[in-house]
């Protein structure tokens, strides 16, 4: 399916880009535009994530569902992609913001052209302020991340090293007075020095999905929770002690441990439940799912 590229007159830019510092002179679009209802969280974090940054980006987004919350990225690697990606899987609004122009052959990072039409296809869209064919280059990144801020009520932060570029749209997002949103890391990982400087500042730090949804002032007394899954009624007296285990993720041979089951009979238990999407594994590290 063709996706073609639209300009977007300047009457119809969004009010949060209106409001920024140096706001952009022309913005082209492919796909749909977020409605000026739906309140848009941006999330910015590591390119050179951790197990834990992928696992609070599944969580967090997962935990959106239902709600008119929409996703902004960059589209870039790391946790940008990730996010597009969990807002994908969990039927959740997605919008785009690359360093480059929107045409195929300059879609950046390549790699990511096939995200990108994921996003179309799926109703999202792709945003930019550069002509179709303009290339990504050192200097507009960091343009760049001025929409990403800007088009936003509030920025998520997950995981950043100290002098990590995504600092800088987290930076934008406290000078345009939208909520700074914070995921709070280990004391011991690289990744949590930069997100715990804004931590020190005054960020609102954000442990659950409902802290994102109270930060952006969506008011759950009004709202219906989407109902949480049911475990399965046929599930076994093993399997629920698997899942009472994992209340945080667990490497498998501690998981193993604290089971009790024989190693070979633990074994096949896991299997048998990512099968069944109880849990789920990831370089030995398991959560639960339900």
């Amino acid at each position: 399916m063709d996706f073609p590229i639209h300009e977007l007159p300047e009457a119809e830019f969004p009010e949060g880009l209106t409001e920024i510092p140096q706001p952009p002179k022309q913005l082209r679009y492919r796909g749909q535009l977020p409605s000026s209802d739906m309140k848009l969280l941006s999330v910015v974090g590591s390119r050179h994530y951790t197990n834990y940054g992928k696992q609070v980006v599944a969580e967090l987004i997962a935990g959106l569902k239902g709600y008119d919350v929409g996703i902004v990225s960059g589209l870039a690697l790391g946790l940008d992609s990730l996010a597009h990606e969990a807002a994908l899987q969990n039927h959740i609004y997605t919008l785009a913001i690359p360093g480059g122009g929107l045409g195929d052959e300059v879609i950046y990072p390549r790699r990511h052209l096939s995200l990108a039409r994921q996003i179309l296809a799926a109703g999202g869209g792709l945003l930019s302020e550069y002509e179709d064919d303009f290339k990504a280059t050192t200097w507009s990144f960091p343009q760049r991340n001025r929409l990403v801020a800007g088009i936003a009520h509030a920025t998520l932060l997950i995981e950043a090293a100290e002098k990590s570029g995504t600092l800088i749209t987290a930076r934008m997002a406290a000078d345009y007075n939208r909520e700074l949103l914070v995921v709070p890391g280990s004391i011991f990982s690289e990744n949590s020095r930069g997100t715990h400087q804004f931590l020190k500042l005054g960020a609102t730090p954000i442990t659950t999905s409902y802290d994102i949804l109270e930060a952006l002032g969506i008011n759950l007394d009004e709202m219906a929770a989407p109902a949480k899954p049911a475990l399965p009624s046929d599930i076994s007296p093993e399997e629920t002690r698997i899942l009472e285990l994992l209340f945080e993720p667990l490497e498998r041979d501690e998981l193993i441990r604290q089971s009790g089951l024989p190693a070979s009979e633990a074994n096949v238990l896991l299997m048998k439940m990512e099968m069944n999407d109880l849990v789920a594994s990831e370089q030995n590290i398991y959560r639960r799912k339900l």
